[in-house]
């Protein structure tokens, strides 16, 4: 077993909803066996309140939460990346910047929960829906068997997480 600490990065256009979730859960579900970070190709600058209140679910540190740019994980100071995410379709659709070491990439795609309308118990029920489907391709994803993986076999693992169907 390795003490191998792996940052993943969770891709959005907006990076105020689902990425936010997704680097909260992996952060605090693999008990320090992920670091996770989140970006926008087109932050909206802004952290949706609803985002909030699930991240404080899990116990992850709100305070320094924020919309930001994918441009900062590209620069040559930051941090090396071993998996990147995209769970929006826009992002996986546009031109992402080089990624230094050629991290495990896929895509996990889910509904944006910031596009919901209504009243706010309405949103707040379309964000439960998508932090338990985040949720539980974040289960599968923290079940693999990294350190005896090869970086091909986890590739296909990580699409494989992406194309299961969740629950509505």
């Amino acid at each position: 077993m390795t003490d191998k600490t792996y940052n993943i990065l969770f891709l959005c256009t907006g990076n105020s909803a689902r990425s936010i979730m997704a680097e909260a859960l992996v952060s605090t579900m693999s008990k320090g066996r992920f670091k996770g970070f989140s970006a926008g190709s087109n932050p909206g600058g802004k952290v949706n309140p609803f985002a909030i209140e699930m991240v404080t679910r899990t116990g992850y540190p709100v305070d320094h939460l924020r919309s930001k740019s994918w441009d900062e994980f590209a620069a040559p100071d930051a941090p090396h990346m071993d998996f990147i995410i995209t769970v929006c379709d826009n992002a996986a659709g546009e031109a992402c910047p080089h990624w230094p070491g050629h991290p495990a990439t896929a895509h996990w795609g889910f509904e944006d929960p910031a596009a919901a309308e209504g009243t706010d118990e309405e949103k707040r029920a379309v964000f439960e829906k998508i932090y338990r489907q985040i949720l539980a391709r974040m289960n599968t994803f923290l079940s693999l068997p990294l350190h005896v993986l090869e970086k091909h076999a986890i590739q296909q693992e990580l699409r494989k997480i992406g194309e299961t169907p969740v629950a509505a």
